[in-house]
C-alpha cells in the first residue's frame, strides 16, 4: 500500500506563500533540527560513553535537567526572534498609521505584509479611497457654492450702499445698514470658505511656495491694516529684525492668515489698546498679540476648531477665522499656539515656521 504525499497545491494551501505561518515554519525548522540533534547527542553521551558506576543517579538527573533548561531557553529565544521578525512589517504599518495626520487618506503600503493581513489592509485602503472621494466632493461643493454666492452678495451690497447714499427715513436707513452689515459678513464667510477649500492638503499649496523675507513681508502687509485698525481706536505696532528671516510661503495664503489674526484681535480683544506684531528669526516666528482681557479658559481649547463660537454675547463671528489660521499654518508645515491670561497679559497667537524648505511636505500637528 503506497502512502500519498501532499500535493504541491495542498501544501501551498496549508502554508501560503508570503504568509506569517510559512515564515515562522522556515525560521523555526532549523532551530528544531539543531535542538533535536543536541538532545540526541546528550542522550548518546550519557547512555553510551558513561557507566552507571561513574555517575550517581542524582548527577544524571541534574545533567538532564540542565540540558533540558538549555534546550527550552534556546528554543524560546529562537521562537521570539522568529515571531518578532514575522511581525516587523505589521509594526511598520502600525507606526505609519500612528504618524499620519487626520487629513491623510492615502492608501497604506501592503509591501512585505503577511498574506493573512494583506487582504485586511487592501479592504481598508478601499474604504480610505471611498472616504477621500466623499470628503473631496463635499469640499468641492463648499468651494463652488461659496464662489457662486459671491456675485449676488456683491450685488446686494452695492444696492444697499446706493440706498444709503440717498435721503431715507430713519427706520429705512437702519434696515439698509443692517442689510449691508449682514451682506458684508456673508461675503467674508464665502471668502473664508474658499480659503479653506484652497488650503486642503490634497491641493498641495506647497507647490506655490516662494522664498521670502518674513520680516519685510509682514511690514508691507500689515501696513494695509493700519487705517482700519486705527479707526477702532487701537494702535498697531511691529517688532521685527532688520536681518532677513527667510521662509518658504504662499504669499496669498499667509496674507489671509495675518488678516485673520489681526481681524480677530480687532473684533474680540475687549478693552485692548494696542496690537503688536512680532517677527523673530530663530526659529522663524510670527506672533500677533493684544493687551485685552484674554480668552476664557473654556474657549481657549476650542478656538482653532471650525465653526466654534464662544457663548459670550459679544461674539458675532462665523467661527472660521482661527480655523483658517490653523489650516494655513498646517499647509506650511508650521506649529501654532495660543497664550492667554494668566500666562500672558492678553492674547498671543504664535505661528512658528520650519524654515526655508521649498516644496516641503511637512504636516505639523498641534
Amino acid at each position: 500500500m503506497q502512502t500519498k504525499t501532499p500535493s504541491p497545491k495542498r501544501r501551498e494551501g496549508l502554508l501560503p506563500k508570503g504568509s506569517l505561518a510559512r515564515h515562522l515554519v522556515w525560521r523555526l525548522l532549523p532551530a528544531v533540527f539543531v535542538l533535536v540533534s543536541i538532545d540526541l547527542l546528550a542522550t548518546w553521551l550519557i547512555t553510551r560513553k558513561m557507566s552507571l558506576q561513574e555517575w550517581l543517579l542524582r548527577d544524571i538527573f541534574w545533567t538532564m535537567v540542565i540540558s533540558q533548561v538549555v534546550l527550552v531557553s534556546v528554543f524560546a529565544w529562537v521562537l521570539i526572534k522568529g515571531v518578532r521578525s514575522g511581525l516587523a512589517s505589521m509594526n511598520r504599518l502600525s507606526s505609519e498609521i500612528s504618524q499620519r495626520s487626520i487629513e491623510d487618506l492615502q492608501p497604506l503600503d501592503v509591501t512585505g505584509l503577511p498574506a493573512e493581513v494583506a487582504p485586511l489592509v487592501t479592504h481598508l485602503n478601499d474604504l480610505l479611497l471611498r472616504l477621500d472621494d466623499s470628503m473631496q466632493a463635499q469640499k468641492r461643493f463648499i468651494g463652488h457654492a461659496a464662489h457662486q454666492l459671491r456675485t449676488p452678495l456683491t450685488g446686494l451690497k452695492l444696492e444697499s450702499e446706493l440706498m444709503l447714499t440717498r435721503t431715507l427715513p430713519d427706520d429705512v436707513r437702519d434696515r439698509a445698514e443692517r442689510i449691508k452689515s449682514v451682506t458684508d459678513r456673508m461675503i467674508r464667510l464665502g471668502q473664508q470658505l474658499l480659503v479653506l477649500a484652497r488650503v486642503d492638503s490634497s491641493t498641495r499649496p506647497q507647490d506655490s511656495f516662494k522664498r521670502m523675507d518674513l520680516a519685510e513681508w509682514v511690514r508691507e502687509t500689515a501696513a494695509e491694516w493700519i487705517p482700519s485698525v486705527r479707526s477702532t481706536s487701537l494702535e498697531i505696532q511691529l517688532a521685527a529684525p532688520r536681518e532677513p528671516v527667510w521662509v518658504d510661503i504662499d504669499p496669498l495664503l499667509l496674507e489671509e492668515l495675518l488678516g485673520n489674526l489681526i481681524d480677530n484681535a480687532v473684533r474680540y480683544a475687549k478693552d485692548a489698546t494696542v496690537i503688536n506684531l512680532r517677527v523673530t528669526a530663530n526659529p522663524p516666528t510670527l506672533a500677533v498679540e493684544d493687551n485685552g482681557q484674554g480668552i476664557a479658559p473654556e474657549d481657549s481649547a476650542h478656538v482653532f476648531e471650525a465653526f466654534y463660537r464662544s457663548a459670550r454675547p459679544a461674539n458675532d463671528g462665523s467661527g472660521l477665522g482661527l480655523a483658517i489660521v490653523r489650516e494655513i499654518a498646517r499647509a506650511h508645515g508650521a506649529w501654532w499656539g495660543l497664550s492667554t491670561r494668566p500666562a500672558f497679559d492678553g492674547t498671543r497667537i504664535t505661528v512658528i515656521f520650519p524654515g526655508p524648505r521649498i516644496g516641503a511636505k511637512l504636516t505639523r500637528q498641534e
